[in-house]
């Protein structure tokens, strides 16, 4: 059986995003789920099925937020509940199993939500609060990399910049490029965190986090929170809101060993997960009007271009250089800003904005021509990836 178009996006919900104090990200959580109801004209009691992923804050998986978040809503009938935890490709692998779900008669509407709370209203900086202040120091072998300086993603992602840089002449301006056409889009978005205008001698202004990755080639730390509702294409048309078909999906996982990175640390595993993906969905790169990239950092972009087929390895710099991420140009992406500059939600992130570009209700940042929305997720230091392909059209 084909998955495309039997399954469908019915409902969004996005609380206030940013420094917004005083919510825990259970209560963040349980929010945007009832905002997603809302927005689908459904009662609480129809929905049976309950994915989550939550953020640093809450510590994990281990703090039973899932079942805090059942209990708070009560929800009583469920048939479909996990904890799902393939960081930053979380959220699309969701939408995945939510569709097969619902498509199968496993469930009828399923609720994919993640939420955080990392930032506090005081003095402690957005990085400090977002990592909890604490290095850990793993024996053994296991903490060679912490010893040898390699603290966290911005240390691997440098590297990876440092390394595309070695080998293709890729420059910081190329990824100050990336930023600017995201802000760009940000200004667009009510919601966005991020909303003054940048340039790229404004990238290269911001100090240094891991050299030679500046300030603004890094995310943001939001607290907020992000549901979507999956149910069947024949039940989402029946809803308030104009449906996000899914037309395709897949995941590519290659882990970690620790020891050693395959692909000199500039290939993501996107490669094999857009082939699922658009093998189902039935089409190439050539189709896609938008692109909703996952962006933790400038050079994630960069590099998922590349091994999605936009451009060849090692040819992104000069791909992104003429601004045709940004408004008005040929390959719009992240079009609320991104993580850069919107809001960090994880792979809710451009799953968000990727439902609203394929509902057509973006406002002053809509895309025109919005038929083939993608969606990308990656995971850890590019050792996990998701994919989805969405859809105004059921087919």
């Amino acid at each position: 059986m084909t998955m495309k178009g039997k399954a469908a996006i019915c409902g969004l919900g996005i609380t206030a995003m940013g420094k917004v104090y005083g919510k825990s990200a259970t209560q963040f959580a349980i929010e945007s789920i009832d905002l997603a109801l809302k927005d689908a004209g459904l009662p609480k009691d129809e929905l049976d099925g309950l994915l989550v992923y939550m953020g640093n804050s809450t510590g994990g998986s281990n703090d039973y937020s899932s079942v805090f978040i059942q209990n708070q809503m009560g929800l009583r009938g469920l048939r479909l509940f996990s904890y799902m935890d393939g960081m930053g490709s979380t959220a699309s692998s969701m939408v995945q199993y939510a569709a097969l779900a619902v498509a199968n008669g496993m469930a009828n509407y399923v609720a994919c939500v993640f939420a955080d709370a990392p930032l506090r209203d005081s003095k402690v900086s957005a990085g400090a609060s977002f990592g909890g202040g604490k290095r850990p120091t793993p024996p053994g072998i296991l903490g060679m990399k912490l010893h040898n300086g390699y603290f966290g993603a911005n240390t691997w992602y440098a590297l990876a910049m440092q390394r595309h840089a070695h080998l293709y002449g890729t420059t910081s301006q190329q990824l100050g490029a990336i930023a600017v056409s995201q802000r760009q889009w940000a200004m667009k978005n009510p919601m966005a965190q991020m909303r003054s205008p940048i340039t790229v001698a404004d990238h290269q202004a911001s100090r240094f986090v891991v050299e030679p990755l500046h300030l603004l080639d890094c995310c943001l730390v939001s607290n907020g929170g992000v549901a979507v509702i999956v149910t069947t294409a024949e039940r989402a048309r029946a809803l308030r809101p104009p449906p996000a078909y899914i037309w395709g999906m897949g995941q590519a996982h290659r882990g970690d060993n620790t020891r050693a990175m395959p692909g000199d640390f500039i290939e993501s595993p996107g490669a094999r997960s857009k082939d699922t993906a658009f093998r189902m969905a039935g089409v190439t790169v050539e189709d896609v009007d938008v692109a909703q990239i996952y962006d933790c950092y400038t050079i994630t972009v960069l590099i998922a271009l590349e091994d999605y087929g936009f451009c060849g390895k090692g040819e992104g710099g000069a791909f992104v250089a003429d601004g045709k991420l940004g408004p008005g140009g040929s390959l719009p992406t992240n079009t609320g800003g991104g993580e850069l500059s919107g809001y960090y939600m994880r792979g809710h992130t451009p799953l968000s904005e990727a439902v609203i570009q394929a509902r057509g209700q973006g406002g002053e940042r809509q895309v025109k021509d919005h038929n083939v929305v993608l969606v990308t997720g990656n995971g850890g230091w590019m050792q996990h990836h998701a994919t989805l392909v969405l859809s105004p059209l059921a087919k």
